[in-house]
């Protein structure tokens, strides 16, 4: 099983923090847990593999091109700071 912790500052609200955990089992691509708290609340959810194939499917994108972008935004971390960009709703 993986696990990563980042430190996330939203460009719908630059000045909050927000700590975003994703858990995953053998592969990011079968699927994943989410955690996002900003210290006084916290919010769960989980994305299926279907779920993934049909988010690249409704962008037109290759699938394994897809989890590949999904590992670079969520989980590579200091990596990958700066390009991706995260909006809370």
């Amino acid at each position: 099983m993986g696990k990563t912790l980042n430190r996330i500052h939203p460009v719908s609200d630059p000045e909050a923090t927000y700590f975003l955990q994703v858990s995953w089992e053998k592969d990011l691509g079968i699927g994943f847990g989410l955690l996002l708290s900003d210290c006084q609340c916290a919010w769960t959810g989980t994305v299926s593999e279907a779920d993934i194939s049909r988010e690249a499917a409704d962008i037109e994108m290759d699938r394994e091109k897809y989890v590949e972008e999904l590992r670079k935004a969520l989980i590579a971390g200091e990596e990958s700071a700066g390009k991706y960009n995260f909006v809370i709703s």
